[in-house]
């Protein structure tokens, strides 16, 4: 897959992951304002947002990472291989919490477990990103 330009430069990709957990934590931030007015309809609402964003926005990013950057990258310099695989297990983290919100859901409901995973998305993801742009980067 063809990598563009953004995932290649520095500026534009901490640019990228920047907004992106910028949004989370707004979007999570609404979540919390949703919650405490006790109206079912509007929390889920909020968190059907926040997590589609977290799916389209920091997924999807994660997910063209490793479609294309993470693997020209390694191309050209095969050293990098351990370090872009922590970097997709972070991505899996993400996955996985997700993942983990939406069975939570399913099974209990709008539950008090909800904030604490939807924090640690915004935890992972921003270690995640200063370590890629170190790593990768020389940030």
């Amino acid at each position: 897959m063809a990598v563009g330009p953004s995932l290649r430069q520095l500026h534009a990709h901490q640019a990228i992951h920047d907004g992106g957990l910028s949004g989370a934590i707004s979007k999570t931030a609404d979540f919390i304002n949703a919650s405490k007015t006790g109206d079912t309809e509007q929390i889920n609402i909020v968190l059907d947002d926040l997590l589609d964003y977290w799916e389209t926005r920091i997924i999807g990013h994660a997910d063209s990472e490793e479609d294309g950057f993470y693997q020209e990258l390694v191309e050209h310099n095969p050293s990098l291989q351990e370090t872009v695989t922590k970097l997709i297990r972070d991505h899996d983290l993400l996955k996985i919490i997700v993942a983990d919100i939406y069975k939570l859901r399913e099974t209990e409901g709008l539950s008090g477990e909800i904030l604490p995973k939807l924090q640690a998305l915004i935890v992972v993801n921003g270690i995640h990103s200063r370590d890629e742009e170190r790593l990768l980067f020389g940030n």
